[in-house]
């Protein structure tokens, strides 16, 4: 296709060569010169060149970028978009016919020129509008609200579902438990990085993606939760995190995630988090000082004469004078407990 879209771009310009030679002398043609001849031909050729080189950058490759970005519209930006383009030449056809009635060559310059610049701005600006121009046509009764269809067994609040937590994989526990119950919703886009993570070549990734892809299909067959996998997306939008946010918030839904970072943009968009993280350290036992533990010391800690010590909830216990307990379990009595960044260190010393 593309050598006979040149070849018969060639053909064109041949042929634009001869008319432009024939109508403006251009070059002189006297034929019976063979210098004449020859400067007859080279301008043939030049513009077979031309025209070879050039149609298919005017013809096709605009053709395949507007079908890509035709392909990429969502249904409600391709319809909008149709009816924009609709109005705005028939705007531009009333506004055109008086001016057909002006001198050579505005007569039917302006004409043209008019139905373009409002055909094109009516699409545009529907397009962008097309939010808006729904919420009218809903208020005036033209147009019905969407419905979200949400599995009559299951109800409960809407959460979608990031590719941390499904790869952290508590969230089973916590499903199993009660805590959370309603519909996960589970994008293709977040599937598509599950697999991609789980194709990766390091090992540790690989695990991590494969894990997350386990912990989806545990969910599909949980009673308690309603797990959908739609099509939703972002025209436009690359990253993931991001896209969840404009989906969340669009539908009125809420995030479970893990990443920090997610965390916060969804917070300052006014999305409601549901942190993982969060909940596990809210569910951490409090210790005051004076509270007494069994511990087993597992290691030296930063000081001299220091032990330390992890919860079973992964709570770390500095031991004062523990250093010499290597792999032996004592009762210890809390002094103190520092919050930190990481988490939470609790300070004990061997109880007498």
């Amino acid at each position: 296709m593309s050598v006979f879209i040149r070849l018969f771009g060639g053909a064109l310009g041949a042929l634009v060569a001869v008319s432009l030679a024939g109508a403006t002398g251009i070059p002189p043609l006297d034929l019976s010169a063979l210098g004449d001849a020859v400067l007859l031909a080279a301008w043939i050729g030049a513009w077979f060149v031309i025209g070879f080189s050039i149609l298919p950058y005017v013809t096709v490759l605009p053709a395949q970028w507007l079908i890509r970005r035709v392909a990429d519209l969502s249904t409600g930006e391709f319809i909008s978009a149709v009816a924009g383009l609709i109005v705005g030449l028939v705007i531009g056809l009333l506004l055109g016919l008086p001016m057909a009635n002006l001198p050579d060559p505005f007569r039917w310059l302006m004409p043209i020129g008019t139905v373009i610049v409002t055909g094109l701005g009516m699409m545009g600006l529907t397009v962008a509008k097309r939010h808006d121009l729904a919420d009218a046509l809903r208020s005036v009764g033209l147009l019905r609200s969407p419905e979200v269809a949400v599995p009559p067994e299951v109800s409960g609040p809407v959460v979608y579902v990031d590719t941390s937590v499904l790869i952290d994989g508590r969230l089973t526990d916590v499903v199993a438990a009660g805590f959370l119950w309603g519909t996960l919703i589970v994008p293709r886009f977040v599937v598509a990085e599950l697999q991609h993570i789980a194709d990766q070549r390091d090992q540790t990734r690989r695990v991590r993606g494969r894990r997350g892809l386990e912990v989806l299909s545990v969910l599909q067959k949980e009673a308690r939760v309603a797990v959908e996998l739609n099509d939703e997306d972002i025209s436009g939008v690359e990253e993931v995190d991001a896209k969840l946010v404009q989906l969340a918030r669009r539908r009125g839904a809420g995030i479970l995630t893990n990443d920090y970072n997610l965390n916060r943009v969804a917070q300052l968009d006014g999305v409601r988090v549901l942190n993982l993280n969060h909940l596990a350290n809210a569910l951490k036992p409090a210790f005051l000082p004076g509270d007494g533990l069994h511990v087993k010391v597992i290691q030296l800690g930063k000081e001299p004469g220091q032990g330390v010590a992890y919860l079973d909830d992964g709570t770390m216990i500095v031991v004062e004078g523990g250093g010499e307990m290597i792999e032996r379990e004592i009762d210890v009595t809390v002094v103190r407990v520092l919050q930190t960044v990481a988490g939470r260190m609790v300070f004990a010393q061997l109880r007498s």
